[in-house]
């Protein structure tokens, strides 16, 4: 649906509108932003143009109130056509880099629960991060160690830098001697091989191993069973999602009411809902933001998303904050565009 053309004088006051709400949080009336902006006008002229934005659909006002809100559409309009690029302060990336630098953040997951946290405290809003699809992942290694007579512990190590442990189940007990041979055999044949490659040739990879008959009995269970033990669809638990703190979210002022904490809530505590959400995200160049009702979603109508690709060799994941549509968006865009490069040239 095409939007109202805008005159140059709507823009100006428009922008001064999303400008104000943004930083105070309270509804602009014609007099603020005449005192604070500058807008060469009379406040019965901001106040008429201000009218005139609203039955366009750019503006609200609260009964309570006098002055007026941004509708999402308007913060559309702002993200498009308003903003400039704005570079991140260097304290805040000093910040980002060196709780990045930290000892002890060396898989993936350890990188991006760093990076999603560090979004959280610089944005003050809630850092987000989807780890990559394992797919395309490639195996370097894989263990295999026994629990017990009747359980294996297999352990794959994906060059991406995560580690996955899968039980495989076996059917009476197993010789240790037979347990090393396939170790050895499944190094051999599959070490070098993305998942999605394991699984689908893993019947053929294995045949003719002139093997012994524990060995023997052991490998049919890798034939059987290869479609779920190599079957890893993203790195990270719960789906895959990463958030910062939520504590920091919480703070602002459109969570301060029962029903906005409860909408904060219940965003945070449906990952698998945010991991579908932000795996769309995953394949799309550059920033990508959804504002308000965008997202075709009602439990995120107060919510704006910001996410950026991060790479990882073939792989790829999103990173980004999640924050009420009244966020500074300037600053956001700058902060996730900024840890999504840092992200990637630390994975790499």
């Amino acid at each position: 649906m095409a939007l109202p053309e805008l005159s140059d004088r709507e823009r100006r006051v428009l922008e001064a509108v999303i400008r104000s709400y943004v930083e105070t949080a309270e509804p602009a009336g014609s007099r603020t932003l005449s005192k604070r902006f500058g807008l060469g006008v009379s406040p019965a002229t901001i106040r008429n143009t201000m009218s005139d934005l609203e039955e366009k659909g750019y503006l609200y006002h609260p009964h309570t109130s006098a002055g007026r809100i941004p509708t999402d559409i308007a913060y559309r309009v702002y993200v498009d056509t308003f903003l400039h690029s704005s570079a991140v302060p260097q304290a805040d990336t000093d910040r980002i880099s060196e709780h990045l630098a930290l000892p002890g953040a060396s898989a993936i997951e350890a990188i991006l629960r760093r990076a999603a946290q560090s979004l959280s405290i610089v944005s003050q809003e809630l850092g987000v991060a989807l780890g990559p699809q394992l797919d395309n992942a490639t195996l370097q290694r894989l263990e295999l160690i026994r629990v017990s007579n009747e359980r294996l512990l297999l352990v794959l190590t994906l060059d991406v830098g995560a580690v996955r442990t899968i039980f495989v189940e076996v059917a009476g007990q197993i010789a240790e001697s037979a347990v090393s041979e396939v170790m050895l055999v499944l190094n051999e044949r599959l070490a070098g091989l993305t998942l999605r490659a394991i699984r689908l040739s893993l019947g053929d990879r294995l045949r003719d191993t002139n093997s012994t008959p524990d060995a023997a009995e052991l490998l049919n269970v890798f034939v059987q069973e290869g479609e779920v033990l190599f079957d890893l669809p993203v790195a990270g638990d719960e789906g895959g999602v990463v958030l910062g703190q939520a504590s920091v979210l919480a703070e602002q002022p459109e969570f301060a009411s029962g029903t906005g904490m409860r909408r904060l809530l219940e965003l945070t505590e449906t990952r698998a809902h945010l991991a579908q959400l932000l795996r769309g995200r995953s394949s799309a160049p550059g920033i990508s933001i959804t504002i308000g009702n965008e997202h075709g979603d009602p439990r995120l109508d107060s919510f704006t998303i910001v996410t950026a690709e991060y790479r990882v060799g073939a792989l790829s994941g999103v990173i980004g904050v999640i924050g009420p549509t009244r966020m500074p968006y300037d600053k956001v865009i700058a902060l996730v565009r900024h840890t999504s490069l840092l992200v990637s040239d630390i994975l790499h």
